[in-house]
């Protein structure tokens, strides 16, 4: 029976325990498997090579994306570090020029220490994607909405032109998640998760996906995940199927709140700049409207010179300063020296993160509240 997303994240994947009838998939709490003798087992071996309870979350998160093969990992570092393991010394990514500080990160010091070399440029603008597609580049990595300014890049043209040369197309559907976005049917190779954030939703759980639909790239990447045994373990494995149940219901509540919050922040006077794909000013709104059920919501926003940021983080009350993103509470960051203080001041400021930027993730409370938070911390930041 072929069900809607709002079905999905209920019944998707593995539904319940047809041993006993539980409506729950077990925690299988164990690292080893009794085998039936040399060479034979029951389907399982050893919790990092597979486990029944990750094996279900795997299938669920499949579905939602409408892939073939799902992998979970311990982060979603862990999921985007195995997926640049398919790469090779002489190989070159070219990536969104505004990503998360972690995937910067992991790629200028950990990967270029390998001779895997990557290219920052503004996925939105697909001639100048295309102009950069060189012999030596094999995949293009796109964040879109991009992490921390919400550039939206259009997935079907981009992939469209990186399958014209041969090249992999990956996409860190994070922000969005399958619940809006689907980027597997728009011609993405790869997706991307942080389950941390909307899928997990309740900030109580680390985890990371990747999803594929081609069985040669998800066999490669399954010989990855065992041999570099970033897994996710049985009982967050649980917490996620927990937590994907009530995405659909999650998500609706976040995305109006967003809207709301967005269209407020943008017709006050203390704010310069409101970033937020949901807003018809902004630059990727009929792209994101193509491609996506809806704009999320993460908004990013810099006030005016009259106002101290830093003062604005101390006044709020309701919203709290941390780090990450998606849960049920409302978060604000200061990008430039928590996110994506890994990056480079230089580049950062070309790119447009700035040390004013505020990064805000609206959570599911009563708007009015948040709305109320804001007010109140912007009025006390006025210096």
């Amino acid at each position: 029976m072929s069900l809607n997303i709002n079905s999905l994240v209920i019944h998707g994947g593995i539904d319940g325990d047809e041993r006993t009838g539980a409506v729950n998939v077990p925690i299988y709490q164990t690292s080893t498997f009794k085998q039936d003798g040399i060479g034979k087992n029951r389907g399982w071996e050893y919790s990092r090579t597979g486990n029944p309870t990750r094996a279900a979350l795997e299938k669920l998160v499949a579905d939602l994306e409408q892939g073939e093969y799902g992998l979970a990992f311990a982060s979603g570092l862990a999921a985007i570090t195995t997926v640049l393991a398919l790469f090779k010394s002489g190989d070159k990514i070219i990536v969104s020029d505004n990503i998360y500080g972690g995937t910067f990160r992991v790629l200028d010091k950990v990967f270029k220490n390998f001779g895997i070399e990557y290219e920052s440029v503004n996925t939105s603008d697909a001639e100048l994607v295309a102009s950069r597609l060189t012999d030596e580049v094999k995949a293009v990595y796109i964040e879109s909405p991009a992490n921390p300014l919400l550039t939206i890049t259009d997935i079907a043209e981009v992939s469209g032109i990186a399958h014209g040369k041969g090249k992999l197309v990956i996409v860190d559907n994070t922000f969005l998640t399958p619940y809006l976005q689907r980027p597997l049917t728009l011609g993405a190779d790869i997706v991307l998760h942080s389950g941390t954030k909307y899928l997990g939703g309740h900030s109580d759980v680390v985890s990371g996906f990747a999803i594929v639909n081609d069985a040669k790239i998800a066999d490669r990447l399954y010989f990855l995940q065992n041999a570099m045994g970033g897994v996710l373990g049985p009982q967050d494995s649980y917490l996620m199927i927990r937590g994907i149940k009530t995405l659909g219901v999650r998500m609706d509540r976040h995305v109006k709140n967003a809207q709301q919050v967005a269209e407020w922040l943008e017709s006050n006077e203390a704010v310069a700049k409101v970033y937020y794909p949901g807003l018809k000013t902004a630059e990727g709104y009929e792209v994101n409207r193509k491609q996506a059920d809806a704009a999320g919501a993460m908004i990013s926003f810099e006030l005016k010179a009259d106002y101290d940021a830093r003062r604005f983080f101390e006044e709020l009350h309701l919203i709290t300063l941390a780090e990450s993103l998606g849960g049920v509470e409302s978060l604000v960051c200061h990008p430039a020296s928590m996110t994506h203080a890994a990056i480079p001041k230089e580049i950062r400021d070309a790119v447009g993160i700035t040390d004013g930027l505020i990064r805000l993730s609206v959570g599911i409370e009563d708007v009015r509240d948040i709305i109320s938070d804001l007010d109140q911390a912007i009025l006390r930041a006025r210096i």
